[in-house]
């Protein structure tokens, strides 16, 4: 066997020349060990990273790749197959008396606006039309085989890139069915994904693909703190340097993952943990198998990197702590945890009594005292100091307010009360509300738009850099040529002007913007309960359909920006459980708001199309905070403004009672919107009217000419 230099990076594979020593880091010792439980057994699923800004997350995922053992691979094999056991079915073949090279692992990263053919490959085009042959062009699937596959920010993933990669994760393979081409080949890899969860959650379904998962948070102990700058400063003064003062811990991680590795076939689990594994699994309600799968390979892990042949009740636990609280989300808004009390008591009454205590790290492992994994307290910081993110002044809930001035309005005792928060009613599900038109933003599941899936409906000449190519629009705009152009041979010769792409229709995701009235016309009769329901039920909505959203209320004399636009929807879910209500009602303040709000995002993301939600009666009651004058009057200027703006917007009607006044309708007509009230806003409503009016066609004398005859 030869050994080959290590290559120069390629695109999707980590640029650095020196990374950060993995036994650098200083504490994190729950995301140090689930990484290293992948290294020794990749089968149990990856591991995705949840944290702050700034606390590690990149930092520690790219220290891994330098502990993974080096990979024997068949020379010129782009698939990276084993030479002691190649991939019969690999697309270059032929390795069944290759001799074999050894490399480093790799680290390859998938970019979050990569392309499916980036990602899974595609037909090599450019052999296709020049020399007339089919030939694959592998993805980062392919170049990630037997190494580790790290998606940044995995939360911001399009959707159908996430099916793909986790599809692939799941199977150890990848199918590439497209453009005439069929090919599969095989695609294990330790799958790594970091995320922070103020800029959007993953879909449940999705979170429950990742093996493992990881809550990391910036250490609040000065003295922490103060190691993690230390070492920071010291490895950006000379990298080269600072790792060499840490090669000897390296080295030995690296000897240690090797030697779990080797254990990990003879380690046996037991019955007793089998029990304690199903029974945790169905004492806290996870869906499907995958989780006792899971939680039997990571034990299996933590055992053979313990230097053990047999599963004890604290490897359970453990595996138990990493595998399941991302696994019991039942809504979207729930924040993964774990009740360890309730694990604990699992454990007893299921256990044997004699496999060992509860402790929830195994000594010598990553997360214990035992110097042998050479990681300190603490890890470095890749971005800011680590500090939580403070929570903007805008996102704070009004203070109660008793000034003269809010006690104020057209309903005395109702507007004036100041009443604390009204807990939402139960959510349900919301009939689709869409921007008119057809769009180009970002892939959703909201409005029509054009977008990189979806079905094909054309073909045009590239605007800049060539997107998806529409293969038989290209040739047939060749073809005319090519007598002219001297074709000579098989190949197809092409011009610039011939190129097509493809034009796909699908849908796009948009900025919701939530225009809540918090007065007290609004808790008068108690109807703020069923207004947040509503709004929540829009919000689970929004969060299905991988919308931004952000949420305005107003109430007294202004408006109040409560959550500024972004993809964490389950913040604006807790905002708006904690809104309080009372006051006057400033709706033309709230409407000019939303327009500012809206101008700044149209020069953020021009692409992204908004849709306002105004949610309120209708009533005005105060316009000092627009100028002054008749309030209505106030509030009919602003709903034009935001109308001439171009803005599509839904007026979700409030007012109850047997009197109706009407003024949301008037509201909506200034805005050019429609009108929804609460009840017609469910879905289900919208489906029991359908059928209502079906009903009463198919039963109207007029459509039964015999029965009208006799």
């Amino acid at each position: 066997m030869t050994r080959t230099p290590p290559a120069l990076p390629r695109p999707g594979e980590d640029h650095s020349v020196t990374t950060y020593p993995f036994p650098a880091v200083v504490g994190m010792s729950e995301l140090r060990l689930a990484l290293l439980l992948n290294a020794v057994s990749p089968q149990v699923g990856g591991v995705l990273v949840r944290g702050e800004k700034g606390t590690a997350k990149s930092t520690v995922v790219r220290a891994l790749a330098a502990l993974l053992p080096g990979v024997d691979v068949v020379p010129g094999c782009r698939f990276s197959c084993d030479p002691a056991a190649p991939d019969p079915g690999c697309p270059d073949g032929g390795h069944e008396s290759a001799g074999g090279t050894e490399r480093a692992a790799r680290i390859v990263e998938l970019p979050v606006g990569a392309s499916e053919d980036r990602l899974v490959g595609s037909l090599d085009i450019e052999r296709a039309l020049a020399e007339g042959v089919k030939a694959f062009e592998p993805g980062l699937l392919a170049r990630a085989h037997r190494g580790i596959l790290y998606v940044d920010e995995v939360n911001l993933l399009h959707d159908h890139l996430v099916d793909l990669l986790l599809d692939a994760a799941a199977m150890g393979s990848s199918y590439v069915e497209r453009e005439g081409v069929s090919v599969r080949h095989a695609a294990r890899f330790l799958l790594v994904g970091t995320m922070n969860p103020e800029e959007g959650e993953l879909r449940p379904q999705l979170l429950d693909r990742f093996g493992l998962t990881v809550e990391v948070a910036a250490s609040r102990e000065p003295e922490e703190r103060v190691e993690v700058v230390r070492r920071r400063l010291a490895y950006d003064a000379d990298p080269a340097a600072f790792a060499a003062r840490w090669a000897g811990e390296e080295t030995a991680l690296r000897a240690r993952i090797a030697a779990a590795r080797e254990l990990l076939p003879s380690v046996v689990l037991g019955d007793a943990a089998l029990r304690q594994i199903a029974a945790t699994c169905a004492a806290f309600e996870v869906d499907g198998m995958r989780a006792d799968l899971v939680m039997a390979r990571t034990a299996l892990a933590l055992a053979a990197w313990a230097g053990r042949t047999d599963v004890l009740a604290e490897d359970v636990r453990q595996a138990a702590l990493l595998a399941l609280p991302h696994r019991r989300r039942r809504n979207p808004f729930d924040a993964p945890g774990l009740d360890e009390e309730k694990l604990d008591e699992t454990l007893a009454e299921f256990g044997a009594g004699d496999d060992g205590d509860d402790d929830p790290e195994p000594d010598g492992g990553p997360g214990g005292s035992s110097p042998d994994d050479g990681a300190s307290d603490d890890g470095p910081s890749d971005g800011p100091s680590g500090d939580a993110p403070s929570e903007p002044a805008s996102g704070q809930p009004s203070a109660p307010t008793n000034r003269a001035e809010d006690t104020e309005g057209s309903a005395p005792g109702a507007e004036g009360r100041e009443d604390q928060p009204t807990a939402p009613t139960e959510p349900f599900r919301a009939r689709l509300l869409d921007v008119p038109g057809v769009g180009e933003g970002a892939a959703g599941r909201r409005s029509r738009a054009r977008t990189a899936t979806g079905r094909t409906t054309g073909a045009r000449r590239p605007r800049g850099t060539l997107g998806t190519l529409h293969l038989a629009a290209t040739v047939q705009a060749a073809a005319p040529h090519q007598r002219a152009r001297g074709r000579r041979g098989p190949g197809l010769v092409l011009r610039r002007d011939d190129l097509r792409e493809a034009v796909r229709e699908g849908r796009e995701s948009n900025l919701v913007l939530f225009l809540v009235d918090a007065s007290g016309s609004m808790a008068a009769r108690q109807r703020m309960g069923a207004v947040k329901g509503a709004v929540l039920s829009l919000l689970l909505d929004a969060y299905q359909r991988r919308d931004k959203v952000g949420l305005i209320t107003f109430r007294g004399r202004d408006a109040e920006l409560v959550l500024p636009p972004t993809s964490s929807v389950d913040t604006a879910a807790a905002r708006l459980e904690r809104l309080a209500s009372g006051g006057r009602t400033p709706l033309a303040a709230g409407l000019l708001a939303a327009r500012e709000v809206l101008r700044v995002e149209r020069l953020r993301d021009p692409a992204r199309r908004p849709l306002l939600v105004a949610v309120t009666d209708g009533r005005a009651t105060d316009a000092r905070a627009a100028g002054g004058g008749d309030p209505v009057a106030a509030a009919g200027r602003a709903a034009r403004l935001l109308a001439a703006d171009g803005t599509a917007s839904v007026v979700l009607d409030c007012e109850s009672g047997p009197v109706r006044l009407g003024l949301a309708g008037v509201l909506a007509r200034e805005l050019r919107a429609s009108a929804v009230t609460l009840d017609e806003l469910r879905a289900d409503h919208v489906t029991a009217l359908v059928r209502s009016t079906v009903h009463q066609h198919a039963n109207h004398p007029a459509n039964h000419p015999v029965r009208k005859a006799a």
